[in-house]
């Protein structure tokens, strides 16, 4: 969508202001539907660092996640105006649904951009994992 939703803009905006990750969320992006939950950027950034931090290999990526007010997405870059109005999603426990089943099995951390949702619901969308 070139036209960004507004009131899919709205919600991601109150997930940040009141730093809750327990609004489910389906949305429709090129090739994919996910479904997951939302969460405020900077849990997700923390998340996304934990589990880098954990890995060997990996380890030297999580500083990049560990500073929030670097990221620029919903920041203005001046503390004392209002944030930016989010332009990415931010979804945790999430997963690709792929005919009946939901990739990963664990759910996955994954960042979209909202001008890319062409649909979307309120809600998780049922799949099984057989």
């Amino acid at each position: 969508m070139s036209n960004p939703d507004a009131l899919l803009v709205e919600i991601a905006a109150m997930v940040e202001s009141e730093h809750s990750n327990q609004m489910p969320l389906t949305v429709v992006v090129p090739g994919a539907v996910i479904t997951g939950r939302l969460a405020p950027q900077s849990l997700w950034h923390e998340r996304v660092a934990e589990v880098l931090s954990a890995s060997e290999h990996l380890k030297p990526f999580a500083a990049l996640f560990s500073n929030p007010a670097g990221h620029g997405a919903g920041q203005t870059g001046d503390d004392t105006s209002h944030p930016a109005r989010p332009t990415h999603l931010h979804l945790h426990v999430a997963r690709i649904l792929q005919g009946s089943y939901g990739l990963p099995h664990t759910g996955g951390m994954y960042r979209i951009a909202i001008a890319e949702v062409s649909s979307w619901t309120v809600g998780d969308l049922s799949y099984t994992d057989q």
